[in-house]
């Protein structure tokens, strides 16, 4: 099941695939806004890195990728993001303490993008930092809908 949460309003979805299906109006006007974010997308696994990185490309964000925190932060301090796509097991970190070290440098929005799905996980993630939460697997509709909430 996947399951965002938006820590800036009391609101929170759980939707998922074979749950509850978004509407076609409701998924295009969420993230229709046509500007481009600058998204650093963090996982190490090869596969859904690239994945995610080609989708997010093909629908015009500006795509800097990282397969571990190291890598990660470096990129953090050389760029400036308007969100940090993160998951939260890195092979040499976790991706809570990276997304604190980014909105250190400067205000972002942080997207935890993990297995990690229990209301304990949830809550830690917003205390780490972290604006929305998407659990694994993503439907990739959903973190469409995320981005147009940022973007908005």
């Amino acid at each position: 099941m996947i399951s965002q949460r938006n820590w800036t309003t009391p609101e929170f979805r759980s939707t998922g695939s074979r749950a509850t299906k978004m509407s076609k109006d409701r998924t295009t006007d969420s993230y229709s806004s046509g500007k481009s974010l600058r998204i650093l997308v963090v996982e190490d696994h090869g596969d859904t890195l690239e994945a995610l990185s080609r989708l997010l490309t093909h629908f015009g964000h500006e795509i800097s990728v990282a397969d571990d925190a190291e890598s990660a932060r470096k990129i953090i301090r050389s760029k400036d993001f308007d969100v940090v796509l993160a998951d939260i097991a890195l092979p040499d970190g976790s991706g809570y303490d990276l997304v604190a070290e980014a909105k250190r440098k400067r205000p972002v929005k942080a997207v935890a993008l993990t297995g990690f799905g229990t209301p304990d996980d949830i809550e830690r993630g917003k205390a780490a930092g972290f604006d929305f939460h998407l659990t694994k697997p993503v439907d990739f509709h959903e973190l469409r809908a995320v981005l147009g909430q940022i973007a908005a």
